[in-house]
């Protein structure tokens, strides 16, 4: 029977693009074994769920509740930033706003011990950045909610005419107040200041290349450099 705990450890993997052996390799049991755990028909063991916890980077607070990533609302978060004037020109380059995503969301469990999306985020070269990323953009640009301009290599992203009444029911109003407050900390910041700014808190710095990065972490950084 379909449990929450087998649709999170479901979600986590595809969100990550993993095969249902490659986990079961991870655990140490055979494919048929897994395939329970994701249709509710096998228990997991407590090991199995610390090697889960550990692999996906999330806390033991994330795992006991079985906490979804909120794949909508983080589409609203791109859009709450977007109508924010987190530029002159309303441009943000997308590697800029993928870092000020990130630190909506850190600085989010900062304050309220959870994140506003809980999207998994991923230690890449350019900062940390979770894989549905580009496909929400993508996804918004196919909706008409957000254009992409090419000046150079930046890709430059900006909302549509059609989005400028839209409506974020998914967003707390506490949490717009911190994204426009974060987007008015970095308006006209060149997109090097934030992966610089990034690259040098304590998150970023500990985990390895391509490893998620556990939001408890954000905790023990300085309180003037959350964001």
């Amino acid at each position: 029977m379909i449990n929450k705990y087998s649709q999170f450890i479901k979600a986590l993997r595809k969100e990550r693009g993993f095969s249902q052996s490659f986990m079961a390799e991870k655990l140490n049991i055979s494919r048929p074994s897994y395939i329970g755990i994701e249709r509710g028909s096998r228990k997991i063991t407590l090991e199995e769920a610390e090697k889960l916890k550990d692999f996906f980077g999330i806390s033991i607070e994330e795992f006991a509740n079985a906490t979804l990533p909120q794949y909508d609302k983080y589409k609203q978060m791109i859009l709450a930033y977007l109508k924010s004037s987190i530029s002159t020109d309303g441009k943000v380059p997308k590697t800029k706003l993928a870092k000020l995503l990130y630190l909506a969301d850190f600085a989010w469990y900062y304050q309220n011990l959870k994140s506003m999306s809980g999207m998994q985020y991923l230690r890449r070269a350019y900062g940390p950045v979770p894989d549905p990323y580009f496909r929400a953009l993508a996804e918004l640009e196919e909706e008409g909610k957000i254009l992409v301009d090419y000046k150079g290599d930046a890709f430059l992203i900006s909302l549509s005419g059609s989005s400028s009444k839209q409506k974020f029911n998914l967003l707390e109003i506490r949490e717009v107040e911190l994204i426009k407050k974060i987007g008015a900390k970095w308006k006209d910041k060149k997109t090097r200041d934030i992966v610089d700014f990034t690259h040098e808190q304590l998150p970023y710095k500990i985990c390895a290349p391509d490893e998620v990065i556990p939001y408890e972490l954000i905790i023990q950084q300085d309180p003037d450099y959350v964001y």
